[in-house]
């Protein structure tokens, strides 16, 4: 789950995260009161707003409405600007970079914190990042934050509110099941405050069930992705119009990444995971149907699944559908026998490896087979 800056922002609050004072509007006339003067800025599930002109200043009340009006409607790398956040304009002495994510080869969340903040941190030269894995059972300690003080040459009054930041960020982290939250700029204004200038928080998607409380969230979802989650499908769509589909996630990429090599392009991720309900299958397989592929490259492989009985819901959505979308079948292992003459007496082309059924994926699109 990602959140817009200014929701992020309203979390980053609750675990006492001193933040600038704000307010949102979906119209310029919505613009009532803002903290003048302010900052204009686009509210979108994407970075680079600054640089995309989604970030500008303000300062009276008709020129806030005005340049709301410049931002709402916006298209930022693909994302349509719907609400603006309006917020007090900080008197910046100093910006650094704060942020916590989860190292999966080190299975630990990483603390990683910039002298150098307010550009990306892939900008920074890796000699500038103070990095330490934080174990996740222990926590924060103020060795950790010595050091982190130490590095970044901050006067203790202001290590002291840099510390108290970096500990509620660590403590958000944690409870809210987050894989990333970010500030960038944490600001040091010229007065001593250490503000969080901006907010990036993205909570696990698997942890969804233990915040219900964000569960009407916009998300950068098609209509058909969205359909998709609410019925608990892994479905994401791509620029590409060959449907895929396959069980696992490592599987399906790997038959994303094939059928690239083989001159095809994927117009849609589907992982049907470990299923093999033919009713879910079916409701997977329909959904696929919905994007309007030009063939469908089904590719499964049965251990835990039984082939059988993914294609039995295969076989349920295409007859019930009437779809005529032309289907490539590779699948392998338990009940393979059973699945593919089930398949066949559909009209699916079959191929016994994925190479060759994403070469036959292609070939069938171009009207070649």
């Amino acid at each position: 789950m990602k959140f817009l800056e200014y929701k992020a922002k309203e979390i980053f609050a609750r675990y006492g995260i001193p933040i600038p004072r704000g307010v949102t509007a979906s119209r310029p006339d919505d613009v009532v009161d803002p903290p003048l003067p302010c900052m204009v800025k686009a509210q979108v599930l994407v970075g680079g707003r600054g640089k995309a002109g989604g970030i500008k200043p303000a300062d009276s009340l008709d020129e806030a409405r005005s340049v709301a009006g410049q931002i709402l409607g916006m298209d930022i790398h693909g994302y349509r600007v719907k609400q603006v956040y309006l917020e007090e304009r900080l008197d910046i002495g100093r910006e650094l970079y704060v942020g916590l994510t989860i190292d999966r080869s080190a299975r630990e969340p990483l603390f990683m914190a910039s002298g150098k903040g307010g550009i990306d941190i892939e900008a920074v030269p890796h000699d500038q990042i103070y990095m330490e894995h934080i174990p996740a059972v222990i926590g924060i300690q103020p060795y950790v934050l010595r050091s982190l003080l130490k590095e970044l040459a901050l006067p203790k009054e202001l290590g002291d509110q840099v510390g108290s930041v970096v500990r509620n960020a660590y403590d958000l982290f944690r409870k809210e099941d987050a894989e990333l939250v970010e500030i960038n700029p944490l600001v040091v204004t010229k007065d001593g405050r250490v503000v969080a200038g901006d907010a990036k928080l993205v909570i696990d998607d698997n942890a969804e069930y233990r915040h219900p409380e964000y569960a009407n969230l916009d998300q950068d979802r098609t209509p058909l992705e969205q359909e998709a989650h609410d019925k608990g499908i892994t479905f994401i769509q791509l620029d590409g119009d060959i449907g895929v589909i396959a069980n696992g996630a490592g599987l399906t990429m790997a038959t994303l990444d094939i059928l690239s090599l083989k001159g095809g392009k994927g117009g849609t991720f589907l992982d049907l995971g470990g299923t093999d309900d033919p009713a879910k299958v079916k409701q997977a397989f329909e959904l696929l149907i919905k994007a309007n592929p030009s063939v469908i490259l089904l590719n499964i492989f049965g251990g835990i699944t039984k082939a059988d009985t993914v294609a039995l819901g295969v076989k349920q959505a295409l007859e019930e559908m009437h779809a005529k979308i032309p289907v490539v079948a590779r699948i392998k292992g338990v009940n393979e026998a059973q699945a593919k003459e089930m398949l066949r007496s559909i009209g699916t082309h079959p191929a016994e490896t994925v190479e060759e059924a994403a070469e036959l994926a292609v070939k069938v699109k171009s009207g070649g087979a």
